[in-house]
């Protein structure tokens, strides 16, 4: 099979060079997450939704609601009354143009049935598919308060590199939890269908990324092509997050090296835990990857103290007692999958679904993911990729 050679888009240099003299102003931090004033667009029917809560028991008196600003998936607002806080979660604006994702059963199903073996998750309250009330599906959980890492936080904004070493521990020892989790005692026994698993990701996501394709990127179908004709065995079964990184998970506000709470479960599933450590992997940028290719990073993951992917794979290794035969395959798989992500947010940006302006430049993100997909299959290795 034809490699298709390293090629950066000339787009994705002059986007570089321009980033070099237009910085935009960095409001990251790390802090506890706290909601802001809903987008535009964006807002909920008040009146119909406090209708419904009361209809439950739930006391609404001055209620009030925010947005959760960051993620580019489902919408996360949050509920505040006078004695208590929640979080309520529903599909983005559009979403039923697209095949696949965003469902809110499936979410609040996991984390209901999960949290009698695996503490790390919010509880849940309800969950309604009557788009009468706000006009789309939705659960209500609680408000877990805690530091989150998002993505674009500056150096100096940034925990010292010890705290960061240790929260990167910290989120492996959880992910590899996770993994081991009693599928029958947690009654997700019938979550997902294990044989065959590996082969319907491949081919699940080749077809939503055909069906939401805008550009013409070879790196991607040299890509899908690749992944297709080597496919390893299941290694094992599992629940899966299928989306863990950093902005994922909640810290503890007395000690931030700590994670304590695993969020945003709507692709989670019973499948191979290998392709879960895949998506992570590729949500992992390492600090000598292509400058080009670190543009959009989706999780600070170059900061000081951070591991690298390697390492990443070394220490799953060794926590889970797992050895990993074909490494490069989990973590293309992971980075083709985020691209499609992006891909289908794009979608919805580009057919006018979403104004929101963070989404006009996930079509290079795609193209970036592709890249370093295409750089790991001919280097064969999951670090120094530019070497």
């Amino acid at each position: 099979m034809t490699k298709v050679n390293l090629r950066i888009p000339l787009k994705l240099k002059l986007y570089l060079f321009l980033s070099k003299f237009f910085k935009k102003k960095n409001h990251v931090s790390f802090s506890v997450d706290e909601p802001e004033e809903i987008r535009d667009g964006e807002n909920l029917p008040l009146d119909t939704l406090k209708e419904y809560l009361n209809s439950h028991n739930f006391n609404t008196k001055h209620l009030s609601v925010k947005q959760f600003p960051s993620g580019y998936s489902n919408l996360t607002y949050f509920l505040k009354t006078d004695t208590k806080e929640y979080v309520l979660r529903r599909p983005p604006f559009g979403a039923d143009s697209l095949k696949g994702g965003h469902d809110m059963y499936r979410e609040y199903r996991v984390l209901s049935k999960l949290k009698t073996e695996f503490k790390k998750v919010p509880g849940v309250h309800l969950y309604t598919e009557d788009k009468s009330i706000i006009g789309a599906p939705f659960y209500i959980m609680d408000c877990v308060k805690g530091y989150i890492l998002r993505p674009n936080l500056l150096q100096e904004n940034a925990p010292d590199a010890d705290t960061i070493s240790k929260i990167a521990d910290s989120l492996i020892d959880t992910l590899v939890s996770l993994h081991k989790v009693d599928i029958d005692k947690s009654n997700l026994n019938d979550f997902g269908k294990i044989d065959g698993y590996v082969s319907r990701q491949v081919s699940g996501w080749t077809e939503r990324y055909f069906h939401a394709k805008t550009d013409e990127i070879p790196e991607m179908e040299f890509v899908a092509k690749w992944l297709d004709e080597n496919q390893p065995k299941e290694s094992g079964k599992a629940i899966i997050h299928n989306d863990f990184k950093y902005d994922n998970a909640v810290l503890d506000i007395n000690n931030p090296t700590k994670v304590i709470s695993v969020l945003d479960w709507e692709m989670s599933t019973l499948g191979d835990p290998l392709m879960d450590l895949g998506t992570t992997l590729g949500y992992w940028v390492d600090r000598n990857d292509a400058d080009e290719l670190k543009l959009f990073q989706l999780s600070p993951t170059t900061l000081n103290g951070n591991p690298c992917r390697q390492d990443i794979l070394t220490m799953y290794e060794k926590k889970s007692g797992k050895s990993i035969d074909n490494p490069v395959f989990y973590y293309t798989f992971g980075l083709f999958k985020i691209a499609i992500i992006a891909q289908q947010i794009y979608y919805r940006y580009h057919k006018g679904y979403t104004k929101d302006k963070r989404f006009s430049m996930l079509n290079i993100a795609v193209n970036s993911l592709a890249i370093m997909a295409n750089q790991a299959i001919i280097k064969n290795r999951v670090s120094d990729l530019f070497e």
